[in-house]
């Protein structure tokens, strides 16, 4: 039996149908289209919370683009193995001709890109990749000698000067939805095959109120106030456009705006310095000799720290899988220079339970707070909670929320005096900077 010749657009950090770079390509390039998501075994076989958000929002979001591609007489291949395995079936059942997937930049995505692409090349079926997560990447914003920037605010300035028209321009991929593989609906995996529950996870809806990023810079950095757009896991997860929200931001909010070229910065740093990934993106922060105190890691994690407004961020991340972005620096200050805690910790705990985790964003955020990044806070700022409680939570409206038991006797003592901590971490980082 002679099968059909046909497409395949691989779905990874792009879960939409709409303004989708690879799918627009995919859908032009004149063969019928279907699209593809691997669960990849690799990636899913490290997690250890059976029931994590993360893959009950894919695994709904999956359905709804199934829904959506069976309206048009198409459907959607759902993979649970690793990506080679898939491929490997897939070659068996179909005529694939081209391949096409959007560009990830981190690590492991690099690797296993290389490694499909090689297999697909020597069966004579071509991969393309394109740029969609990011409005720049690479090196499309590099200083004048052609080098990457570290430092994001002559980043951001070059950024906005390039930035044209060309760059929102969204893929108009309904004109070609007639271009779709057509066939019966398929079969999609279970979270229960998978060895996975449901999430009961409330997930941010996609909606971008227009009043909210008028108000951001106002907003932002009070964690009681909905002051945020809460769409950094429709970012992550590509079920919303970079280039759509950027267009809303360019205006209403250039400090929203901020927030989205500090996504591309950091993507650009992890792309031309994969090293950080496992290590401070300034060698010389590799020498701090981390205290590391397990009872007092145990602690942070579960809020317990007697510092209320790293409690509540921990306890707002442990029971939301969110945490406020201020709030985040302060947490992540506290455990790296009050406690003297390895940051790679810190960053492993978050990347465990933010429902909106991005290895370049995480990474960045952590390696700034401790110092030791890209255009990192210096070593010797250390978060002062009280003082940023003062300034962001005065009312202590967001505390209470989240440490009911504040200013009563069953809440604990402090892990740790200010003062000492800091001229102890002061300390700690002099003498292994000097060493």
């Amino acid at each position: 039996m002679i099968k059909e010749k046909i497409n395949i657009v691989w779905l990874r950090r792009d879960l939409r149908l709409h303004d989708q770079a690879a799918l627009y390509h995919a859908l032009k390039a004149g063969f019928p289209v279907l699209p593809l998501f691997i669960f990849d075994t690799n990636i899913l076989n490290k997690l250890q919370d059976r029931d994590d958000a993360r893959v009950s929002f894919i695994h709904q979001t999956l359905r709804n683009l199934k829904k959506q591609l069976e309206e048009k007489g198409s459907s959607l291949i759902v993979k649970h193995q690793t990506p080679i395995e898939s491929w490997k079936g897939l070659l068996s059942e179909f005529n694939v001709q081209a391949v096409y997937t959007n560009h990830d930049y981190e690590p492991y995505a690099r690797e296993r890109d290389a490694i499909v692409k090689t297999f697909l090349n020597e069966k004579g079926i071509h991969f393309y990749t394109y740029k969609d997560q990011c409005i720049f990447e690479k090196g499309e914003i590099s200083k004048d000698d052609g080098k990457p920037y570290t430092v994001f605010t002559p980043y951001s300035k070059k950024w906005k000067a390039k930035l044209n028209d060309f760059y929102l321009k969204s893929y108009p991929t309904e004109k070609y939805f007639s271009n779709f593989y057509q066939t019966a609906p398929l079969p999609i995996i279970s979270l229960k095959e998978m060895n996975f529950s449901q999430n009961s996870l409330e997930i941010p809806p996609v909606h971008t109120h227009t009043l909210l990023i008028k108000h951001y810079k106002e907003q932002r950095d009070f964690p009681s106030v909905a002051g945020t757009s809460k769409l950094s896991i429709h970012f992550r997860f590509g079920t919303i456009s970079i280039r759509e929200k950027a267009k809303k931001a360019l205006s209403l909010s250039e400090t929203w705006l901020n927030e989205l070229i500090w996504r591309d910065f950091y993507q650009q740093v992890l792309w031309h310095f994969p090293h950080v990934a496992t290590s401070a993106f300034k060698p010389a922060y590799n020498r701090i000799e981390w205290r590391n105190n397990p009872e007092e890691f145990e602690r942070w994690c579960n809020g317990e720290t007697g510092y209320p407004i790293v409690d509540a961020g921990m306890r707002e991340l442990n029971a939301t899988g969110f945490m406020h972005n201020r709030v985040r620096m302060i947490v992540a200050s506290f455990l790296t220079k009050h406690l003297l805690i390895d940051w790679r910790w810190g960053e492993a705990y978050f990347a465990k339970k933010l429902l909106d985790f991005d290895l370049a964003a995480n990474n960045g955020g952590w390696q700034w707070a401790a110092g030791c990044g890209t255009d990192a806070a210096p070593y010797f700022r250390v978060f002062n909670p009280a003082l940023q409680t003062e300034k962001f939570d005065r009312d202590h409206r967001y505390i209470k929320k989240w440490v009911p038991e504040y200013n009563t006797p069953a809440y604990v003592k402090p892990i740790v005096e200010h003062n000492l901590a800091r001229e102890r971490c002061l300390k700690t980082y002099k003498e292994g900077l000097a060493s």
